[in-house]
């Protein structure tokens, strides 16, 4: 896989718009995709679609990471906290918005597919992210409060574990609705949180407690 694919998607996703800064520009470029997607994909890996990874999941198709990205203003140092770890392509982008100062922590309810996303975040000598087996839509409480929040699957609503895992000036990112929802950031500044509307999105439901 070359990485002249690589550079094709990404300017294709800066063209569109999907990619506005230089930082998630350069954390596109770092990280190789055909190491996050099944075998017989490997063809598709820079194609900007969604690609099955099994267990009825998917990966997000790369304008949508690339939307989250942007959306949540990812700092150097930061603690970042991911929902639904997927083949952890996008933990793998988000571990070098946050360096090597920062830390992303990573659950997904599927043993698989944690498994799955560790080994591909090793491959890629990805050292600044831990993934874990557990309810998503409970966050990780062991390791609060995080700086941001970003969820990968859409909830019915936005779980109060999170909120109150998120750090005071943090934000929170996640698809509310049943499948077609809408992406919605929220800042959290002391009491009061400031939401905000990302549009409309297609994602695989959360499941939990809080979820579905």
């Amino acid at each position: 896989m070359s990485t002249s694919e690589r550079k094709n998607l990404v300017h294709k996703l800066v063209t569109e718009g999907y990619i506005r800064s230089s930082e998630v520009q350069q954390a596109f470029l770092q990280v190789p995709r055909e190491l996050f997607v099944p075998e017989s994909l490997k063809s598709h890996a820079y194609a900007d679609m969604p690609l099955e990874i099994g267990q009825g999941q998917t990966i997000s198709a790369p304008h949508m990471v690339a939307i989250m990205c942007e959306a949540l203003d990812v700092k150097p140092g930061q603690r970042i906290l991911e929902i639904g770890a997927g083949s952890g392509y996008h933990a793998a982008v988000m571990s070098y918005l946050v360096g090597t100062k920062g830390h992303l922590y990573s659950v997904d309810r599927l043993p698989g597919l944690a498994k799955n996303a560790q080994e591909n975040l090793a491959k890629a000598k990805i050292t600044n992210v831990t993934v874990e087996e557990g309810d998503g839509s409970m966050g990780l409480p062991k390791y609060q409060p995080y700086d941001r929040i970003y969820v990968t699957c859409a909830a019915p609503s936005v779980p109060q574990p999170l909120l109150d895992q998120l750090q005071d000036g943090g934000k929170l990112l996640i698809p509310v609705g049943h499948m077609y929802c809408d992406l919605t950031l929220i800042e959290k500044k002391g009491n009061e949180l400031r939401s905000f509307d990302y549009g409309e999105c297609v994602f695989v439901p959360l499941i939990g407690k809080y979820g579905y």
